[in-house]
């Protein structure tokens, strides 16, 4: 398993020793005993052959367990030593943004983004690398692995923002490739990974997560530079927790601490690192990256069964299921006038007939209900139009706003001028007849051409000849 986040395709081979491990270019901590010649005290290997997990229990031949280290930040160790009960979610820190540190090849403008998608072990995937642009499509026959690749995207995103493992992934071991061999304790797992560019420059991700016997995060890594920044490898089988090291580079180069198997230990670090040494300042700068950048996916599905009835006003975000279109069309209307007529004109290029605007009509019993105005002729309630208008109606207006419109994690620390908002749809043509896939394709294409949002969805043979033939869309065809 190739986890040094580099764009070639993971690789797997038996027995590697290289796996989790931090490279040569991870540091040992001053005095630890550690020199030229000896072996680094550094989390144990993590070989997964097939999606097995093997035992990481024992050390191995002259290997010595160091006590955990922490950096003033980290004296309290609370995440690591509450019992998994009592921690639903993870208590994710505010982000201050990712201020890269003065290295090269920084761009402190840039918006963080996840740029690439590794699938080495997850369900059908196997050795899959997959470049995300601003707008990409994943197109392939039934059972391709369309909707398990949007899944790892939305599962990689509630992990950085602090969902626990068990309920991000409920149904762990389905995603254990089916031909996966348990070791000798019975153990199976997956694995998946990321590259969140920013203003860091790319910053790599990786995970790998048991899933049977019991389910938790058995090794983690993060890379920046071709440096390892942050390495967790499970040590004691019987303790909810991995040992973590990480960056430091001061009067220790490295610190060491436990910290909890079921939570993203990316996510914790700004919690735990002072940020009073070059080398701390490296890993929060990278950690909230790879923070803001997955934490700005919102999945959505919408539902035209559950679009067509009245519903009560409120604060106007849309959900996942878009089953309060008509409430979040009341906000836009008295909010977002421009973004409301732009959807509008969106609207008559998709719907049946003559559309001059979206109204929404107060009702007697307190609720709302969204129509279509037709000019001189009576308005028409959008729960008679038909499931592809509503669809395409849904993820137009999920192109046309922003996180502030969405039901998802917004992070009200960091200016809106350095986050993106990208949108994972499967089956974004679901529904849709051709005139609306195309013109759905061509807002998003002219959308996420500003940098704000970004798209990734699954679609169609037809919607994916549509955007070959489209620029600023890839596809990505999982049949090849």
């Amino acid at each position: 398993m190739d986890l040094t986040g580099g764009s070639a395709p993971a690789r797997t081979s038996k027995n590697r020793s290289s796996d989790l491990v931090p490279g040569p270019d991870s540091v040992t901590p001053a005095g630890s005993g550690s020199g030229p010649g000896s072996p680094s005290p550094s989390p144990s290997p993590l070989p997964v052959s097939g999606g097995a997990v093997p035992s990481s229990a024992a050390p191995s031949p002259g290997f010595r367990v160091p006590e955990a280290r922490t950096s003033t930040a980290s004296a309290s160790g609370a995440a690591a030593s509450l019992p998994r009960a009592s921690r639903s979610r993870a208590s994710v820190p505010e982000a201050r943004g990712p201020v890269a540190p003065e290295t090269p090849g920084a761009r402190p403008d840039a918006r963080p983004a996840v740029t690439e998608l590794r699938l080495s072990a997850f369900a059908g995937h196997r050795s899959a690398v997959y470049a995300l642009g601003p707008v990409t499509l994943f197109t392939g026959p039934s059972g391709s692995g369309k909707t398990t690749t949007l899944r790892a995207c939305e599962a990689l995103a509630r992990l950085g923002a602090g969902d626990p493992l068990d309920e991000v992934f409920p149904d762990a071991a389905d995603l254990v490739p089916e031909r996966a061999r348990p070791d000798a304790q019975g153990r199976r797992g997956f694995r998946i990974g990321c590259t969140v560019d920013g203003p860091c420059g790319p910053v790599s991700l990786d995970l790998a997560v048991q899933a049977e016997p019991r389910l938790r995060i058995v090794g983690e890594r993060l890379t920046a530079r071709d440096r390892t920044l942050l390495a967790t490898a499970l040590r004691d089988p019987g303790r909810s927790t991995v040992q973590a090291e990480w960056h430091t580079a001061g009067t220790t180069s490295v610190t060491r601490a436990p910290l909890p198997d079921d939570l993203l230990g990316t996510a914790l670090l700004p919690l735990r690192v002072a940020g009073r040494t070059p080398g701390q300042l490296e890993v929060l700068a990278a950690a909230e990256q790879v923070v803001v950048g997955l934490r700005s996916a919102f999945a959505c599905d919408p539902r035209p069964e559950r679009m067509r009835a009245p519903v009560p006003p409120g604060e106007g975000r849309l959900r996942r299921d878009c089953a309060n279109l008509a409430e979040v069309l009341h906000r836009t209307h008295t909010d977002c006038p421009r973004r409301h007529h732009r959807l509008a004109a969106v609207a008559g290029a998709g719907c049946a007939g003559t559309v001059t605007g979206l109204g929404v009509r107060e009702l007697r019993e307190g609720t709302v209900r969204a129509v279509l105005e037709r000019g001189g002729r009576p308005a028409t309630p959008l729960g008679r139009l038909g499931d592809g208008e509503l669809r395409y109606l849904a993820l137009a207006l999920t192109l046309l706003t922003g996180p502030g419109v969405l039901e998802m994690d917004r992070i009200a620390e960091v200016p809106d001028a350095m986050q993106s908002l990208t949108l994972l749809a499967d089956g974004l043509d679901r529904g849709l007849d051709r005139r609306q896939s195309a013109e759905l394709l061509r807002l998003a294409v002219e959308i996420a051409g500003d940098g704000h949002i970004r798209v990734a969805g699954a679609v169609g043979d037809r919607t994916a000849a549509e955007a070959r033939r489209t620029p600023g869309a890839t596809v990505v065809d999982l049949s090849a």
